[in-house]
């Protein structure tokens, strides 16, 4: 029995049936949430009300920022998984994180972009990038290691871990976004850099929980000398560099859509070259509906990130935020998706389970189809609200929470979908690759995301002008979640299900919610995002 516990990652014992180190991890990720999403709640107004840039050149800024965000988990997992173990470079990324976030409560003296202090701005954004990298792809990994690959609490634990993500998200977003646009920007961007503190402190103090979890594979290789440095110590003096290079990237958008564009051409033919000159024709043609799913999360996340720009925007100046007598401020509405998240994603596993066994559950691409329709569907009864309002007139506050539930139910068709069919489509040699792409196509689809609140925007432009937009997307959102369940059988026939077996996916995750994409990925939920 004691060698079980030991396996399972119980060798200190559990709490709640579960290894201790499990809530470590679940209140140091909740915290490192409530910092991001704290400071993502407020990001779109910084810009706009204290830096003073544009409508438009905020949303560009602001899609950079996250697409950088995607990119650099890559790099991250990778330097953890041959070099540095999960447990180094989540703490790395912690205290990267922390020092980010503490640097975003500088103001400088308000002269907007003419203010030195700017140049702190972006170095904070650098760090919060940079740090994100090894944190965010490395984190989840940890707990997927507390058990045996059989033991049947490893759902349950991501269940677990899924709601501290989501609870420290909504959290994050209700009170730094709150202090910040009621008292400035300093409590907010304070508060969310304390969150980030709590949480590295959290997850230092609970090492020896994690009993040897995470830990670098050559820990030889890492002390041994480079150019009389110990090779760890110039992984962390070159990961620092590289805050210097995404703080010139940040500043300059047009080199991050470049590089997306240039690395993404190459990326989709390696991909498919491999596909065709290498795999046998099932494999092949898995690969190809893999790829019609990534190039379709590319539209959705392109759409379902206005929610931190411009959508965020809009419901600051067009909608009466007044609840209950009390005006609510437009950053705290960043917490709706979380909170529905959290009530949403275990009756939507409910469903798929019970169609499921009616031989009644739609495929992985018609659930795409489905997110989606509802995406569309959500920015159109936005804009019916707006416009049954009247010219002129606030928005009613219940048309948010509308297009935020209806986001939030096509992300949970989504999202966790698509990572398990990524984890069940490629085979066992291009498993990484296609998970690389489909994160890259996140990336790709935030700052296409950035491009569309640009445009919407754009200078001289006004409530209509975002209505026209929203209405646009929102129609085409639906034509071609139409046109994606039109064709799901021809992609479903393509994924060849019938020839799956256990050396090409693990488990069947589909429908698990964010908790499921986490286990059928070993990665980080992808909550928002």
């Amino acid at each position: 029995m004691a060698g079980a516990y030991l396996e399972s990652g119980d060798a200190r014992g559990t709490f709640l049936g579960h290894p201790k180190g499990l809530f470590v991890l679940f209140f140091a990720e909740m915290w490192e949430r409530f910092s991001y999403y704290g400071m993502r709640a407020l990001l779109i107004f910084y810009l706009v009300q204290h830096w003073m840039f544009s409508d438009s050149e905020a949303g560009v800024i602001y899609g950079a920022y996250t697409a950088l965000v995607y990119i650099t988990p890559v790099v991250g997992g990778y330097l953890a998984d041959r070099y540095l173990g999960q447990r180094k470079a989540v703490a790395f990324g912690a205290l990267l994180l922390t020092f980010g976030h503490f640097l975003m409560a500088f103001e400088g003296d308000g002269a907007g972009q003419a203010d030195p202090a700017i140049n702190i701005f972006w170095l904070a954004l650098a760090f919060i990038i940079v740090g994100s990298g090894f944190l965010k792809a490395n984190i989840s990994v940890i707990v997927g290691q507390l058990y045996t690959r059989t033991d049947i609490r490893r759902d349950p634990a991501y269940t677990i871990f899924y709601m501290g993500i989501n609870l420290g998200a909504a959290l994050g977003a209700i009170i730094a976004g709150w202090l910040g646009q009621t008292y400035g920007w300093s409590y907010g961007f304070g508060a969310a850099g304390l969150g980030m503190l709590l949480g590295l402190i959290v997850f230092i103090w609970g090492k020896p929980l994690l009993v040897g979890r995470g830990e670098a594979n050559d820990p030889a290789l890492l002390e041994s000398k480079v150019g009389g440095i110990k090779f760890e110590w110039l992984l962390y003096i070159l990961s620092i560099a590289t805050v210097g290079l995404v703080w010139v990237l940040i500043q300059y958008q047009a080199l991050v859509g470049s590089l997306l564009g240039i690395a993404g051409a190459i990326l989709v033919v390696y991909v498919l070259y491999t596909a065709v000159a290498k795999l046998e024709p099932h494999d092949r043609d898995r690969i190809f509906a893999a790829m019609f799913l990534i190039f379709g999360s590319i539209l959705f996340w392109a759409l379902f990130e206005q929610a931190g720009s411009s959508l965020n925007l809009f419901t600051d100046r067009s909608v009466d935020r007044n609840i209950f007598g009390v005006e609510v401020p437009a950053s705290v509405f960043q917490s709706i998706n979380a909170i529905y998240i959290v009530l949403l994603a275990p009756v939507f596993a409910l469903i798929w389970t019970m169609l499921g066994r009616r031989g009644l559950e739609p495929s992985a691409p018609a659930k795409f189809g489905l997110g989606l329709i509802q995406l569309g569907a959500g920015f159109l009864v936005l804009v019916a609200g707006a416009l049954a309002a009247g010219t002129g007139n606030l928005t009613p506050v219940l048309f948010i929470f509308l297009i935020y539930l209806l986001h939030t139910t096509g992300e949970l068709c989504l999202s966790p979908v698509g990572l398990s069919a990524m984890n069940r489509l490629a085979p066992s040699q291009m498993a990484s690759l296609i998970m690389g792409t489909w994160f890259f196509a996140s990336a790709t689809g935030n700052f296409a995301a950035g491009l569309i609140a640009s445009a919407v925007g754009a200078e001289g432009a006004g409530p209509d002008r975002v209505l026209d937009v929203y209405s646009t997307v929102g129609w085409v959102a639906v034509a071609v979640g139409v046109g994606v369940i039109l064709i799901s059988p021809l992609i479903k026939k393509l994924m060849h299900l019938d020839t799956l077996t256990d050396d090409t996916v693990d488990d069947d995750l589909e429908g698990q919610g964010e908790f499921g994409e986490a286990q059928a990925a070993g990665v980080h939920p992808t909550i928002k995002s």
